[in-house]
């Protein structure tokens, strides 16, 4: 019998986790692989949840826990942080892949890490565009990285157009899917009562710092802010990412916690959240969970800024500006509004699947760690 592969998954946020949880579990559950999580950033900040609790819950059987923020929180030495904690765990596990995904600083340091150690390094959903540093962190990530698994083909045609092998790419969808369509979900019902939202009818408002804008995010924010206050409709807010801004997000929510139309949480847990999204009347912010996940639950979505420029959109996307007058106009009609259908491919949620029978070709691990450049 061959020894099993040695597989390192590294996960730095609640939502990276939601993309990657499938993943995990499906390797987890197959004698031809033994998994190790190397958790660290936001999963282990009390001020954001601790959502390290939802990965133990998932009882997996090898989980590292790595503190990498130092107290400037600045992302180069996040970064410089994490690649220390994760090359020496690496030493000591020995993995012959380390899985990443997409655009955070935890996995620019995964890909840095195993390139550097002559160790596989495999990203998920690369190939993907949006309009702030998060894109330079993902395609750096992809050309650090050996094996691609991207969510549709324009996403494995980018890769191409960057150099990368087409035999190392592979179209598995986004894996989040597999979780956003699986009968498991919990009830509505159980969500609210858990969560203690009583209010029927609900918009979700999740808003992060743009860390290219950041010297503008106290107002953007008090905008916001004020705008949900003059609104009408109920709201569940979920605190943002750790990135640089986030603290002046978190303190303007402070004016939301004494109104009762406001229900804000540092953070939920993944399938609560997607139940809570699928119900909800919309979502407001900058949150990839609007251009991703609602068009396909059919939600409508108010897109505030450039968080997201040139990321996919569809007609369910209703894109404003920072300023309050913008906010306000659209909130006004925004129970008028008629989703369309949408109709771009992310899979069938099938994601694991498909990732597991991949790694089990004996071919993906014959690949060559030295990169070669493959001009069109």
């Amino acid at each position: 019998m061959n020894k099993p592969k040695n597989i390192l998954f590294l996960t730095g946020t609640r939502a990276d986790f939601g993309k990657i949880k499938s993943l995990i579990t499906a390797l987890e559950e197959d004698d031809a692989f033994f998994v190790h999580v190397f958790v660290t950033g936001m999963h282990l900040q009390q001020e954001y949840g601790y959502t390290v609790i939802e990965i133990e819950r998932c009882n997996y059987k090898n989980v590292y826990t790595f503190e990498n923020h130092t107290h400037e929180t600045t992302m180069d030495l996040t970064l410089a942080k994490t690649i220390e904690g994760l090359s020496s765990y690496v030493k000591e596990c020995e993995p012959d892949m380390i899985i990443i995904h997409g655009d955070r600083v935890e996995a620019l340091a995964g890909a840095i890490v195993g390139s550097l150690n002559n160790i596989l390094v495999a990203h998920i959903e690369g190939g993907e565009v949006s309009g702030t540093i998060d894109e330079l962190i993902r395609h750096s990530t992809s050309k650090m990285s050996h094996v691609h698994f991207v969510s549709n083909e324009m996403a494995k045609n980018r890769l191409i157009q960057m150099g990368e092998l087409a035999d190392s790419i592979f179209t598995i969808g986004s894996p989040d899917f597999d979780i956003m369509f699986s009968s498991d979900l919990p009830d509505i019902k159980k969500v609210k009562k858990y969560y203690e939202i009583e209010f029927e009818k609900y918009g979700i408002v999740m808003f992060h710092p743009v860390t290219t804008e950041a010297q503008y995010i106290e107002k953007y924010v008090a905008d916001f802010v004020d705008s949900l206050l003059e609104d009408h409709h109920n709201y569940i807010v979920i605190f943002p990412n750790n990135d640089l801004g986030s603290t002046a997000i978190i303190k303007a929510y402070e004016k939301l916690k004494s109104n009762k139309r406001f229900r804000v949480f540092p953070s939920l847990r993944f399938e609560y959240f997607l139940t809570l999204l699928k119900k909800a009347q919309f979502i407001i912010g900058n949150s990839s969970a609007g251009i991703r996940e609602a068009p396909h639950y059919g939600i409508p979505v108010i897109n505030i800024g450039t968080r997201q420029l040139n990321r996919s959109t569809s007609e369910t996307i209703l894109n404003v500006g920072y300023d309050k007058k913008s906010i306000l106009k659209v909130l006004s009609s925004i129970d008028l509004y008629e989703v369309v259908s949408f109709k771009e491919n992310y899979g069938n949620g099938k994601s694991a699947q498909l990732f597991l029978q991949t790694l089990k070709n004996s071919n993906i691990w014959q690949f060559n760690h030295q990169k070669q450049f493959r001009d069109i």
